[in-house]
């Protein structure tokens, strides 16, 4: 029987990308640049079955995204029912990029169970129609999902080794959001009226920050991440109605990372569609950084991380 199991990590982006291309394939407006993680991990079994079931933390659930990725995926390769077990460390739809290591690791189980023989490139790119952000879990350390090579597939910037920085994660909430970042996204192109200058703004983010990157450059960087979160909430806050996925304690988070900046610690802050505070730091403040941030009211616990790799398969031992 075909089968397979895949492990794929979330990753964070530091350019970030909010909306996608009119009529197109999941395609993102913008470009984005991310990290991906090493603690948090994304484990997903794929098996040859008599029907399509999904079962995703122990739970069978009926999922739209997934139905409609495999359409996708059907359309291009033979592939028969499907039986998905996905399982994540760390909360679901929260605001950790589950989506992101969901669909690389189910992507990267199904090429191998059903010999596939895709290139990273092609996995990036059928990662990307799942998921924009899981086209950037396909790969490890730095990674950049543009349109440089007119396919809109993710590429790798830099590797985990290069630049080992720590990012610790505040989590404020294990709640799943109200509105999913893909409802969200459309919802800001409709509605906000600073949709254009977030798109124009971030391509000169992400050029900046792939400059940043490649000279390791920590305060650039702290700068350029910086910038495109807040635009990116105000960018939220700007829609009709208001997307606001912070809470009390994200803010008196990020407080704290600024607290630590004024003490000279090299660190900073990013938040995505969710309440949860990633703070990246050099690996010598992770320590400080873990504990002011543990110490947060509001915050339940804290999750130190380094880099880690892109999806890879489970090899049975």
């Amino acid at each position: 029987m075909n089968q397979a199991t895949a492990l794929a990590h979330p990753n964070i982006a530091l350019v970030k990308y909010w909306g996608k291309r009119t009529g197109k394939t999941n395609i993102p407006a913008t470009p984005s640049l991310s990290i991906t993680l090493d603690t948090l991990v994304t484990r997903t079994s794929v098996r040859e079955s008599e029907r399509d079931q999904i079962e995703i933390d122990g739970k069978v659930v009926s999922d739209e995204k997934i139905e409609d990725f495999l359409v996708q995926l059907r359309a291009a390769y033979s592939l028969p029912p499907l039986s998905i077990e996905s399982s994540n460390n760390f909360p679901t739809s929260a605001g950790l990029a589950s989506s992101a290591s969901g669909f690389a690791g189910l992507l990267t189980a199904i090429d191998t169970a059903f010999n596939l023989e895709m290139s990273v490139s092609e996995r990036s790119i059928w990662a990307r129609k799942g998921s924009g952000s899981a086209a950037r879990s396909i790969f490890g350390g730095f990674a950049s999902l543009d349109g440089e090579s007119g396919d809109w597939c993710a590429r790798g910037v830099l590797p985990a080794r290069a630049w080992p920085l720590k990012v610790v994660i505040a989590v404020t909430s294990e709640k799943t959001k109200d509105v999913g970042s893909t409802q969200g996204m459309k919802r800001s192109k409709q509605t906000s009226p600073y949709y254009s200058a977030w798109t124009e703004s971030t391509k000169s983010d992400h050029a900046a920050g792939l400059s940043a990157i490649s000279q390791q450059d920590f305060s650039r960087l702290a700068s350029i991440a910086e910038s495109s979160c807040l635009k990116m909430h105000a960018l939220m806050l700007s829609s009709q109605p208001p997307l606001f996925y912070w809470n009390g304690a994200t803010v008196e988070t990020i407080a704290t990372v600024r607290e630590l900046q004024s003490a000279g610690v090299s660190v900073f802050f990013t938040v995505d569609a969710g309440p949860q505070v990633k703070a990246v730091c050099q690996e010598d403040a992770a320590d400080i950084v873990a504990e002011r941030l543990a110490n947060v009211p509001g915050v339940l616990k804290t999750l130190v991380c380094g880099l880690g790799p892109g999806a890879y398969v489970d090899q049975p031992r």
